[in-house]
């Protein structure tokens, strides 16, 4: 039989060809096979790492960045960010958005949403590809405590209005904050909180939740889980969407009794995450501060309030 040469050759460099695109997919788009085997016994036992609900809590040593990151990937998700520069805390934005573009959800799609009385001073930072900055323009305050306690009312108008058809999840972060590390898909869940790095050594007959029964953000004594912050917290859309609803409810119930919870929208919260369990938790790496020493078992710190003069940029009557 007589073999066409250049035929056999083209079918041989064919199935090479096909072989190759075997091997590439096995080896990279299955990458679960490859990366190192969990070890039940072997994950971090100086922390709390499963909430009695059985909600994971996040702590460096605890995730496979990669693994999480590869299952995310192909989702194609988007996550917005919230974040508030009233009045004299414009100057902190511009290090807020440089630095989570290098740590926050980095080649992931992003949505920044900054609420700021002054439009003009936003800076111009270069955003990655996929990732873009939206400027909403707010009234300002007279008070710190109202800048505070609105923002419940902004950030459930704009996922009513703007970001239901568009964004997978949502983070509200504060703006005199700065990332130092990475903060990606190990955050991701449906109601996330963050521990608050102030109390989370302490029982919680210390924590300071709001003491008054007449308030909608009252926890009783004995009541409560962990004291969590209200500068960073999110989750899926609907899930914060709910959140945000429900304490802008509690506080203006609350303001009709002229009342402000101690700790404004953070006590609302405290008291909605109290009923409303988050399902997964952030250790204090995700919002540490920068005025105090990092403990031992902070490994690392992701995401920290900067140290600054209240007095000097808070509003007051």
């Amino acid at each position: 039989m007589h073999l066409n040469i250049k035929t056999t050759g083209g079918v041989l460099l064919l199935l090479l060809l096909l072989l190759l695109r075997q091997l590439y997919h096995y080896i990279f788009q299955s990458y679960s096979g490859f990366y190192k085997q969990p070890c039940i016994i072997c994950s971090r036992t100086d922390v709390m790492t499963v909430t009695p609900w059985l909600a994971p809590v996040v702590w460096e040593g605890t995730f496979n960045p990669d693994l999480l990151d590869s299952i995310y990937k192909p989702k194609n998700i988007t996550i917005a960010a919230t974040v508030f520069a009233v009045g004299k805390y414009i100057r902190f934005l511009k290090d807020f958005l440089e630095t989570a573009e290098q740590h926050f959800f980095v080649c992931f799609n992003v949505h920044i949403y900054v609420f700021t009385d002054r439009p003009k001073e936003v800076p111009k930072v270069k955003m990655a590809p996929g990732r873009k900055l939206v400027v909403h323009s707010v009234p300002s305050s007279k008070r710190w405590q109202e800048i505070s306690a609105r923002r419940m009312e902004f950030i459930q108008t704009l996922i009513k209005e703007n970001l239901q058809k568009h964004v997978d999840y949502i983070f509200c972060l504060d703006v005199d904050s700065k990332f130092h590390s990475r903060w990606g898909t190990e955050s991701l869940g449906g109601l996330v909180a963050v521990v608050h790095p102030g109390y989370y050594r302490d029982d919680r007959s210390r924590f300071p939740y709001e003491q008054r029964p007449e308030s909608r953000a009252y926890m009783a004594p004995g009541e409560g889980d962990f004291y969590y912050c209200g500068g960073a917290f999110g989750g899926l859309l609907q899930e914060v969407y709910q959140l945000t609803k429900t304490c802008r409810t509690n506080f203006e119930e609350d303001a009709k009794k002229g009342i402000e919870a101690a700790w404004q929208e953070e006590s609302h919260l405290n008291r909605y995450m109290w009923i409303n369990k988050p399902s997964k938790v952030l250790s204090p790496e995700y919002l540490w501060q920068d005025s105090k020493s990092r403990n031992p078992e902070v490994h690392i710190i992701r995401f920290s309030g900067v140290v600054k003069n209240y007095a000097e940029i808070r509003p007051t009557v």
